[in-house]
Formats: C-alpha cells, structure tokens, sequence
C-alpha cells in the first residue's frame, strides 16, 4: 500500500507514530511560514502542516499544491495546538507534520470544487460525476445504499433465500411500459430485450423446485422520467413457493423491522398497518397515501346537491363528486394571491377549478360562493369537514377519479406547506385489495392494474366472468412516505383462470402461446402456489437516506431525458456496427 492510514483513520493514540496518506487537497491555507493542507478521501480528512522545519525547499514546492490535487505525504503525527482542536471531525484532535511529500498527480482546473457550499447546477454536476461523487454527501449515500444491500441480502441468506441471476438478455413480451431492445448480431432481423424484471424467470425458479429466490436485480423500462425514476433501476426481487400473501407481507415487514432499527433507529411496531386499496383512494385520493398526516378528502356531495351553488349542484346531479380537504390552520397562510395559485395548479390534474372556504375567527365560513348556500349549508359542511377558526378548506367538483387526483396533490402541497409533518418522520404501511383490473376508454378493453399473472382473490374469480371490475387482486404495495417502495402479488398458477384474465385482457390463445409460452408450458408441469414482491432499492435508499432524487443514491444515473451527461450516451455508432446487425437507420426529413 502506499499509504499506512487513511484520513479518517488517526487519532490522539497515534501521537508521535510517522505514517503516511494519500489523498486529495480539500483546502490549503498559507499563514506566512506555515501551509495548512486538508488532506481528503472517502473516510474523512486530517489537517496536514508543512511548516520550516521541513526545509525551505520542501515548504517551497508545497506552495505549488492546489485542490484535487492528489498527493502522498509522510511525516508524524502531532497534537494540535491548545484552542485550535477541531470537535467536528474524528480526526480534529491531530495533524501530520510532514517531513517528506510526493505529487502523485496534478488536478486541471475543476469546474467545481466537491466541497464548495453553494453547489452548481445538476447538469454540470452530471457532466463531471467523477467530481460530485467526491462531496461527502455523495459518499454517504453510496455508503447508505452499499450497507443497506448488504443488509437485505444478509436477512434472505438467514431465512434459506438462494440468490439466483437471471438473463438481462431476454424475450421482449410486450406489456406495460416500452422494452429497451438489443439487436441481434447471429440472428439478423432478430432482437433480445433487457428485463423490465425478473418476473418470467422468477415464476419459473418456483416451479423448478428453488422455493425461495432473491436478487438485487438490475431492470430496464424505456419511460419518461421523473425524480424518482430512472430508466434502468435496481430491484430487490424475491419469490417464495406454497405460501400466502400473508406470509410475503409478514417477510417484508420483518425485513423493515431490521433496517430501520439498524439505519433510522426506530423500533416498528408489527405487523406495519394494512388498508386496502378501496379505503385509500376514499381517504387519500392515492394508492401510496403519505400516513405522516391527516388532511383526509372528505365526500360532501351529498350537501352540495341541495345548494345553489351551480357548479356544485350540477356535479352531484350529474352522479360526480364534490369532495374536499380540510388545510389546518391554513387561512393565515393562504392569501388570495396563493389560492389563485392553487386554483391554476390542480389544473394540470384536469381539475376545472378549486372552491375554498376560510374558516374566520368568529367560525363564519367566508368565501366568494358562500352567499350560495344557507346557513345550515355552511354549518353541515363546516362539521362535515371537521374545520375549526383558522382553517381553510379546498373543494374539488368533478369526477371521482378526477377528485381523486387533484385532491391528493393539492394535500402533498398543504402538507408541505403548512409543516403538517416532520420530514424526518417515517411511515410504513400496506395497500392491499388491489383491482384487478382498470378499464382503458381509448382501447375500450381491459389492463392489468399490476400484470397479467396476478391472482384474483378466490372469492372474487366468479366476478371474472360477471362484473370484472369489481374483482380485487390479491395484491399489495409497501409505501413509506408516501412513495411505493415495493409491489407485489400471489400467482396465478392454474391454467382455467389464467385463460380466463387474457381473455379479459384481450390476449388470445395464440398471442398468449406467442408472448408467454414457455411460462404457460411451465405452469402446467406442476406449479407450485407462488408468490413474491420487489423493492426499489433506489427508492428505498433515497427514502432512507432523507434525500428527494433519485438521482443522489445512484453512482452514474441517467437524466430525465434517459441521457448520461459524463459519456454521453447515446450516441451514434459506426455504419460497419449496423450493417453487422443488419440495421438500417430510418430518418424523417424535416419540413
């Protein structure tokens, strides 16, 4: 090794020992005759001081040192001087006083520093990853996502889970979102596609016999992006033979239980609450309800229906929604000018407007349409919503699903603005009970609200042929914060159902055999029951780590346009490269 110690190792038991490190300079400070170097790696800093008795020469030579240039430096290790002990780091009680030094390599001038305070923007950021993966925060985080893996695949180890890879080079099988594909040099015109997941492969490992599977599997989905999604991310994906989903849930939750007492201390209490995802959707307007606050929707058709206020009575005798969240404490907050404000933004959520009434002090409700409704109107909303002096309601009148969605988002926006929560807060829970299936007026046809092998609750498989869009999943979805961090579903592992939900799907017998076939082959040689889940670990880990981008835990992630800034890929490649695959780029010319 060139070095003996890193520069987080040495303390005041060192004393007097000559060592060497080898590191970047963080900062350099020149006091006269003395120059003060914070000598940096991954595992902290030590304060480096080339000063007079190192000969003239030497101090000369350090002066030409600058950040990020690496350096190797040899000397002993001293106390600091009383008054200048530095309490915040685990080093500060020492420094090397250096007698010899080597400039293993010069830095250009970098575009930014990794410790600078006021950070550029993340393109830049993106542009020089090898630079931004230096800041401690960086580190930490990669840190936090190496020992939570480890974590997670020392549980499964103990509880008899065999780690499995399967193929990133497989079939594409169209469904959900868009295959990345790779074409095939041997097989002309013919093309594998990266994994969306592991899901075939993992079906299949039960019913060969391997009972429980797990994986930190890397997948691939060529969708637009947001924050927290990338187009490759990493799960972890388990499958488990002859079980409930009781029994998935029940390995989760004790999963839960070990990383947040090892990585947040918080002692979660089990089994984590379960609601279904009928109750969500009536609560919350989403199925990955933040559980950190209340803030619920609240159904106030019934009231609306009798008012003057057309708008409202329009909606509900049209058999659509009038619903609403109550922001506590929110009318001192919200002026007029914000609640224009939130009146343009449920719009993005096709909402058509936002009604609002201030709770005042005297507990009068004051709004601009309040002169539409009777005293006992005003009252039977006021205590329908619960709302007290001070507060503000927000309403929203459309359709459920449309209610739903906008009054979700306007309660993420409350939340956060009001400081309903502390964001240091964790929340775990269960969304059970999923629909099997979610009607798609364009297609006029039928999708999988999860994918075409969930099982429908046995009692629910007659409403198969009857009324399939009462027929519940048995399915369910972790969420923590208000973010899905895992999904999962029991099997179908018998054929007559499986035919039954393509052909809901749309799926004949002959796209089945064309899509799916070796599974089907699979399932009829002696499937197991079988169930399982996946965890983003991605999601997991920014969710852990308290960071809001996903981009933060992932060592080269991609841009929202599924771009690498640092190689800059994609990119072309040469003619001979496509010829070999027989490929022809067709181009549109521009008008």
């Amino acid at each position: 090794m060139l070095r003996t110690h890193t520069c987080g190792q040495l303390r005041a038991e060192q004393v007097g020992q000559e060592v060497t490190l080898c590191g970047w300079v963080d900062t350099n400070r020149d006091h006269g005759g003395t120059l003060f170097i914070d000598l940096r790696d991954r595992y902290g800093k030590t304060q480096v001081v080339f000063a007079p008795e190192g000969g003239a020469a030497q101090l000369e030579e350090s002066r030409k040192i600058r950040g990020e240039d690496v350096i190797k430096v040899t000397g002993k290790v001293a106390k600091r001087p009383e008054g200048t002990i530095n309490a915040k780091i685990g080093t500060g009680e020492i420094e090397l006083r250096v007698t010899k030094f080597e400039l293993l390599n010069k830095s250009n001038n970098a575009p930014f520093s990794p410790t600078q305070k006021d950070l550029p923007g993340e393109d830049l950021r993106l542009k020089y990853r090898y630079l931004d993966l230096r800041r401690p925060e960086m580190q930490t985080a990669l840190k936090l996502r190496n020992d939570i893996i480890l974590e997670m695949r020392n549980y499964f180890a103990e509880n008899d889970f065999l780690d499995v890879e399967t193929p990133i080079l497989g079939r594409s099988t169209p469904e959900g979102a868009r295959d990345y594909l790779v074409p095939s040099r041997v097989h002309n015109g013919m093309f594998y596609a990266l994994p969306q997941s592991p899901q075939l492969y993992k079906q299949i490992l039960m019913v060969a016999g391997y009972d429980r599977y797990v994986q930190v599997a890397r997948c691939f989905r060529d969708e637009d992006l947001r924050a927290d999604r990338q187009p490759e991310f990493t799960q972890l994906d388990l499958e488990m033979s002859f079980v409930t989903h009781h029994d998935v849930i029940n390995m989760i939750d004790g999963l839960m239980l070990r990383l947040a007492k090892k990585f947040l201390g918080m002692d979660l209490k089990l089994p984590l609450p379960h609601m279904t995802w009928d109750e969500a959707m009536e609560r919350f307007g989403h199925d990955a309800p933040d559980l950190r606050y209340g803030c619920e929707l609240i159904d106030c058709t019934d009231i609306a229906a009798k008012c003057d206020f057309r708008v409202f009575k329009e909606t509900a005798d049209a058999g659509k929604k009038v619903r609403g969240i109550n922001a506590p404490g929110g009318a001192a907050f919200y002026s007029r000018k914000l609640i224009d404000e939130l009146t343009e933004f449920v719009k993005q959520f096709e909402a058509k407007g936002l009604a609002w009434f201030r709770v005042e002090p005297d507990g009068k409700l004051f709004s601009p349409i309040a002169k539409n409704f009777t005293e006992e109107q005003l009252t039977a909303i006021k205590e329908r919503m619960g709302a007290k002096p001070g507060d503000i309601m927000f309403f929203v009148a459309d359709t459920w699903a449309v209610s739903c969605k906008a009054l979700h988002n306007i309660r993420k926006k409350v939340g956060v603005d009001l400081k309903l929560y502390d964001p240091k807060s964790y929340s775990f829970s269960w969304i059970v009970e999923f629909p099997m299936f979610e009607f798609d007026n364009e297609e006029k046809r039928w999708n999988s609200m999860h994918h075409p092998f969930t099982a429908p609750r046995p009692q629910d498989i007659p409403m198969l042929e009857t009324d399939p869009g009462k027929a519940r999943a048995v399915a369910y979805d972790l969420v923590i914060n208000g973010s899905e961090a895992g999904g999962g579903t029991i099997r179908i592992h018998d054929s007559a159902t499986q035919s039954k939900v393509f052909g809901l799907l749309g799926i004949d017998a002959e796209t089945a055999k064309n899509r799916f076939g070796f599974l089907l082959d699979a399932l009829q040689m002696g499937a197991p029951p079988h169930g399982g889940i996946a965890l983003g670990i991605d999601r997991c880990i920014m969710l852990f780590g308290g960071l809001d981008n996903i981009r933060e835990v992932i060592a080269f992630p991609k841009t929202q346009k599924a771009a690498d800034m640092m190689t800059e890929a994609p990119n072309e490649v040469d003619l001979k490269q496509l010829r070999e695959l027989g490929i022809r780029i067709a181009t549109s010319e521009v008008k």
